[in-house]
């Protein structure tokens, strides 16, 4: 199986400017942040005077410094942010993230075209499910073609997040439902009443919890995820999407776990518990950024892509 790098060159708003010495610089509309990067075993190319420039600081507790935000005079609480014509809130979380991960953009562009490709096909809309969803960026982009999409995710923070940013890109009366739930308890919901998506992108973090107090450990729970996810696909699903910043290993990894997901179970006991065999491609490989100061390509995350033949 190939690597492939997953990158886009669209961004306007967003730049990574420098990376080394364990730090990223990037500029996030009018404000430029630092933040830890521990893959960068480099040293930074551009100088420390453009670098102390920045509007704020995260700091990580593993310099030893107080883990957080610092802030270099005032910047506003939330900011606008657009990319391809969706536009969506940026603001600093206490888990050094602004909001969205931008080397996500690949597959938002992904997203978009392939479910417009789709619809032409089908009478009935498209359904797209995006499962720990956070801010609902990806949501919008199909959300835009047509679909109707379900958006779930543990946190009531980030799902108003994700309301504020369908209703700021002008989209608050598409059909998009947000649901605070459990993932995996959502989906036995799911295969109880009988629904079905065409299309499913999941980005399960390493450790949480749901609104219960249920406990989400991905080297545990990623394989039941995955089988829960095939009872809800469709018939003819059009693409499943796994992307992980928890497994460190080779995106190999989540490649075969998918390749194995989209076929029929080895040791089922019967042929309703085996499953589908959907005929399809995977690809998988690493999320990307273009870095402005050595014009080269950083990875970020690990992916997989299965796509229907």
């Amino acid at each position: 199986m190939e690597l492939k790098l997953f990158y886009s060159k669209d961004w306007h708003a967003y730049e990574l400017l420098d990376t080394g010495v364990g730090e990223k610089l990037e500029r996030f509309g009018q404000y430029t942040f630092v933040r830890p990067f521990e893959d960068a075993v480099w040293p930074k190319t551009l100088p420390e005077t453009e670098w102390a420039k920045a509007d704020g600081k995260f700091w990580s507790s593993k310099t030893g410094a107080q883990k957080g935000w610092k802030m270099q005079g005032k910047i506003d609480e939330k900011w606008e942010m657009s990319y391809n014509g969706v536009k969506f809130l940026a603001s600093p979380t206490p888990f050094r993230h602004l909001g969205f991960f931008p080397e996500q953009a690949s597959h938002w562009d992904f997203i978009e075209s392939e479910l417009r490709a789709e619809e032409k096909n089908r009478k009935e809309p498209i359904k797209f499910l995006n499962l720990f969803g956070y801010t609902g960026v990806a949501s919008l982009f199909a959300l835009r073609t047509g679909a109707e999409v379900t958006h779930v995710d543990a946190s009531s923070s980030s799902l108003k997040w994700a309301k504020e940013n369908q209703e700021i890109t002008g989209m608050g009366n598409l059909p998009m439902r947000i649901i605070e739930d459990d993932v995996i308890k959502f989906l036995e919901r799911e295969e109880k009443r009988g629904n079905k998506y065409d299309a499913v992108i999941m980005d399960p973090p390493k450790f949480g919890r749901g609104p219960k107090g249920e406990v989400w450990k991905i080297e545990e729970m990623l394989p039941k995820l995955l089988a829960q996810v095939k009872k809800v696909l469709s018939d003819k699903p059009i693409f499943v999407i796994l992307t992980s910043y928890a497994i460190d290993s080779s995106p190999l990894s989540l490649g075969y776990a998918l390749e194995d997901m989209m076929k029929p179970a080895r040791n089922a006991s019967s042929i309703a518990d085996a499953g589908g065999d959907f005929p399809g491609k995977v690809e998988q490989g690493e999320l990307c950024v273009f870095e402005k100061s050595k014009e080269r390509i950083i990875p970020l995350a690990n992916t997989a892509v299965w796509k229907a033949k």
